[in-house]
């Protein structure tokens, strides 16, 4: 079954774009590209999807719902196009064009929103949408729902702690839904509480790092839980798209510029101790990008 390939993503050690840590530091790097949808979002698309049936909230005839600036909204039409489901996504209009065709080729109707507006447009017009026609839909609302963190609860923490063999002493991920975040934060809290857990955001409102959300001029996502964060990093757009573009070229790993953020400040963190084992994780692939010239001159 596909779904059942979702999960136990490889774990890997950065060795070039570490160079000049401390002897007894090691940043590791999760890489959730090798997901079927080829994202982290395949966790909690599933999750959801999943509860939407076995609840019964999904009754025959209805359209799944939701807003999403890319990877949730590919990760449901995969799971979506693998069950038999139908699945309506408000996505920002000026998404780029490898995300639109991969909707698509899954049978995606999508409902273009203002560009300007981004992910908080998006949301807006899923949740007017199912307002007005919830016979017709069934909103998932990613942003609200409890199973986005809590599939990263039950699989991302296990796995990280069960790859680094109990060794973890830092967990860095960025915020967007915040829900790889959350869910993977208490999960290794539960393991040993003194693991430090950082929390990155873009460092301004404007910002090019697709999928992350500066938090605070944005719609805050009801599973955000602040609490959980023992510290916070602001990633500048720059440094975390210089940083993408190392991995590709010195690690061999294409990924997106939120992973190039989540590396950033991984490699920020860790240029401060003196032994330790920092996680981070690479939420997606670069080849969903690489339309975007800026990103790859």
């Amino acid at each position: 079954m596909l779904t059942a390939r979702i999960g136990n993503t490889p774990l890997v050690r950065l060795r070039r774009v570490t160079e000049g840590l401390a002897p007894r530091v090691q940043v590791w790097a999760k890489l959730e590209s090798f997901n079927p949808g080829g994202s982290v979002k395949d966790r909690a698309a599933f999750a959801i999807i999943r509860d939407a049936e076995t609840s019964g909230r999904l009754r025959p005839g209805m359209r799944l719902l939701d807003s999403s600036s890319g990877n949730t909204g590919i990760a449901y039409g995969m799971i979506a196009a693998a069950r038999g489901l139908h699945l309506t996504l408000c996505l920002p209009a000026n998404a780029n064009v490898e995300r639109k065709k991969i909707l698509r080729a899954y049978g995606v109707e999508i409902v273009e929103t203002d560009p300007l507006e981004g992910s908080d447009g998006a949301i807006r017009q899923a949740r007017a949408m199912a307002a007005a026609t919830p016979e017709r839909y069934l909103y998932l609302d990613q942003y609200s729902n409890p199973c986005n963190w809590m599939a990263h609860l039950h699989s991302t923490a296990p796995e990280i702690w069960r790859d680094t063999q109990g060794a973890v002493t830092h967990w860095v991920a960025g915020l967007g839904t915040t829900g790889t975040f959350v869910g993977t934060t208490r999960g290794l809290k539960g393991y040993n509480p003194d693991i430090h857990c950082v929390a990155v955001q873009p460092d301004a409102p404007f910002h090019g790092l697709e999928g992350l959300k500066f938090l605070e001029t944005s719609i805050i996502p009801p599973i955000w839980d602040p609490s959980v964060a023992d510290a916070h990093m602001a990633a500048p757009t720059e440094a975390s798209i210089t940083m993408m573009r190392r991995l590709a070229r010195e690690e061999g790993l294409l990924a997106g510029v939120s992973s190039g953020a989540a590396v950033w400040a991984a490699l920020k963190l860790a240029a401060g101790l003196e032994q330790g084992v920092v996680v981070t994780l690479l939420p997606d692939s670069g080849e969903r990008y690489l339309s975007e010239s800026h990103l790859w001159p």
